[in-house]
């Protein structure tokens, strides 16, 4: 009875010290990568998609491995058409965390991007488990994918009528695409 007080103090913190190891903390960037972020992101705002490049990969060189930097590099993408590119970058973030926000909803809509409904939808749902329905990353998916589908995106599939033998030479099994 005498340890009580003492134990209950003692196993206070020790729960608040883990719960805090569980939350995220933000990314601080070297200042002259946040410099080179910001002209990335003025440039990327203005459509000069290959400055706003060029500022994210030197900024990268500076902070590697930056998940904030990665994910730039996936907007670019998206904004270029590039949703294979796009999602090689948000998946490469999610293997180092794969509870971040910002890159499963990333990742979603290159999925509604490339036509890939079904797995975006997947993501949406893994979103709303983790921070519900209300949360910018799950609205702004959400609203992508409606966008996407209302706009008939279609996966972007090779019909098999794509590979057709050549006509130059009879007999000659040429397959042209």
């Amino acid at each position: 009875m005498r340890y009580a007080p003492v134990a209950l103090v003692l196993s206070a913190l020790a729960a608040l010290t883990a719960s805090a190891g569980q939350s995220a903390t933000p990314e601080v960037l070297d200042p002259r990568a946040a410099a080179l972020e910001a002209q990335g992101k003025i440039a990327l705002a203005n459509g000069d998609l290959d400055r706003a490049t060029d500022g994210f990969e030197a900024a990268l060189a500076i902070s590697p491995g930056s998940a904030v930097l990665v994910m730039d590099l996936a907007d670019v993408a998206r904004h270029q058409a590039m949703p294979g590119k796009a999602l090689h970058y948000y998946r490469a973030v999610l293997a180092r965390d794969p509870a971040n926000l910002e890159a499963l909803s990333g990742e979603g809509q290159a999925l509604a991007q490339k036509g890939a409904f079904d797995k975006a939808k997947r993501n949406l749902a893994r979103l709303e488990a983790i921070c519900g329905d209300g949360c910018p990353p799950a609205r702004s998916l959400a609203s992508v994918i409606t966008t996407a589908q209302a706009s008939g995106v279609q996966a972007s599939v090779t019909p098999a009528a794509a590979h057709v033998v050549s006509a130059d030479t009879p007999g000659s099994g040429v397959v042209n695409n």
